[in-house]
């Protein structure tokens, strides 16, 4: 088990910019996803792709396309299983008071200030939003200077007056942001991720995490705010969207490949976290697609 010092990413702008943009493709194949965090927000444009969002308290899959305004410190895991190969990730990363400490405590920047306060709980934008400002980030990357921060207040702009969102962690709980808990948690979700489909013991789970089974029940619920069982669960059923979405599957097959040793309590449990049944889901993912 690769025990890495925790990843708290620093953000570089380069010389003459107060803002990093970045538009790539092979990273996404390249890099491997961490638990980390950072004092700057982060706009995230994924034109084409998929794979789990991991955002603070909140696990999902996203299919062809995302946008979404991360908050300072709030910890992600980065988007795996990316499948972006005629795609593009655009990302832009920028401090609070990029722009100075007063800057958006005038009254014309008000709507943008709230917008700021909103991200702390994670953005994610619908459609209609990324229609109109997906384009905008993405030609951001060519644009120098003051033109570029122009281009960047009016994208901000119209991320504040949309009401085309949706708040990724409704109740509020933040994940804890301690350097050490960066780290375990890094190992720790790994592990969930390369092993949800069989059973992970709370025997295993706490040996990786190198505490006893008590002190590792503890810990978890204090830093995610979930049991881990329910954590596996919700990765399980995440994967369950994706095949649900994108196979021809039966259901009960999807049940099973998923981690699932009880079809019931598969959709029991995939109806308390998506809202819907399976089968719901699945023809409303179809009809969407059509």
């Amino acid at each position: 088990m690769n025990k890495k010092k925790p990843f708290l990413e620093k953000v570089d702008p380069g010389f003459g910019s107060s803002l990093l943009v970045k538009k790539h493709t092979e990273f996404l194949k390249k890099h491997k996803a961490s638990w980390h965090f950072h004092p700057e927000l982060e706009l995230v444009y994924v034109n084409k792709g998929q794979g789990k969002r991991h955002i603070g308290n909140h696990l999902s899959y996203f299919n062809n396309s995302q946008l979404l305004l991360i908050g300072p410190n709030l910890p992600h895991n980065g988007f795996t299983d990316r499948l972006t190969t005629n795609g593009f990730e655009t990302l832009i990363q920028f401090k609070e008071d990029f722009l100075g400490e007063d800057f958006f405590q005038i009254p014309e920047m008000k709507k943008i200030k709230e917008l700021f306060e909103r991200s702390k709980k994670g953005i994610l934008f619908g459609s209609e939003t990324k229609i109109k400002v997906g384009y905008k980030i993405e030609k951001l990357v060519e644009k120098k200077g003051f033109k570029k921060l122009l281009v960047f207040l009016e994208i901000l702009n119209i991320l504040s007056k949309t009401s085309d969102y949706t708040i990724l962690n409704v109740d509020g709980y933040a994940v804890e942001t301690e350097l050490q808990d960066s780290s375990k948690l890094d190992i720790i979700y790994k592990h969930i991720n390369t092993n949800f489909k069989e059973h992970i013991s709370l025997h295993e789970i706490a040996s990786i995490a190198t505490m006893t089974i008590p002190a590792f029940c503890r810990y978890f619920k204090k830093v995610t705010g979930k049991t881990f069982t329910k954590l596996v669960n919700e990765y399980r059923v995440v994967h369950a969207t994706k095949l649900l979405s994108e196979s021809n599957m039966s259901i009960t097959d999807i049940c099973y490949e998923c981690g699932f040793n009880n079809f019931s309590h598969f959709n029991k449990l995939f109806k308390e976290i998506t809202g819907k049944n399976a089968s719901s889901y699945r023809k409303e993912m179809k009809g969407l697609i059509q």
